[in-house]
């Protein structure tokens, strides 16, 4: 009878510290290709900004992003011929942090092929906006000492 309680109690527990069903929506919608078409910040100005510690903000646009959220895995490919160009793969994570918002965290970690980190280094973005169609990043870094933060606009590609 204790070891059918204690059973109950886990099985209980499991359930309860489930995935938000947020969470899961966003799994759905974030599935498959996608453009990232446009990188902005806060402030007006040029910057010259290294983004996930690859190459500069001007070679990410116009990659294209595939996300396989059955094991959080993903892939991004950068096309500008003026950069180093090629595959790069990732782990990722979505976090819901506030369920009255819909606020998410982002976690994306650099892999090799095999998935596995050199360095055991992500980066936390903030999923701001996720739709069927659009997808917004917002990273907030230290400029001068000041909040800035960094926009990532991607539109979803049918495939």
């Amino acid at each position: 009878m204790k070891k059918l309680m204690l059973l109950a109690v886990l099985a209980a527990t499991v359930f309860a510290c489930g995935v938000p069903k947020t969470v899961t929506e966003s799994r759905k919608i974030i599935k498959g290709y996608w453009n990232l078409d446009r990188v902005s910040y806060s402030e007006s100005g040029t910057f010259n900004a290294t983004l996930l510690s690859d190459t500069s903000a001007e070679c990410f646009e116009g990659s294209t992003w595939r996300f396989i959220p059955n094991n959080n895995t993903g892939v991004y490919t950068i096309n500008d011929a003026n950069c180093p160009t090629g595959d790069r793969n990732f782990i990722f994570t979505i976090q819901e942090i506030d369920p009255t918002t819909g606020l998410y965290d982002f976690l994306l970690k650099p892999t090799n092929e095999k998935g596995k980190s050199d360095d055991n280094v992500g980066f936390r973005l903030r999923l701001a906006q996720l739709n069927e169609s659009s997808m917004r990043w917002e990273q907030t870094v230290t400029l001068d000492g000041a909040p800035f933060q960094i926009n990532m606009n991607f539109s979803k590609i049918n495939k």
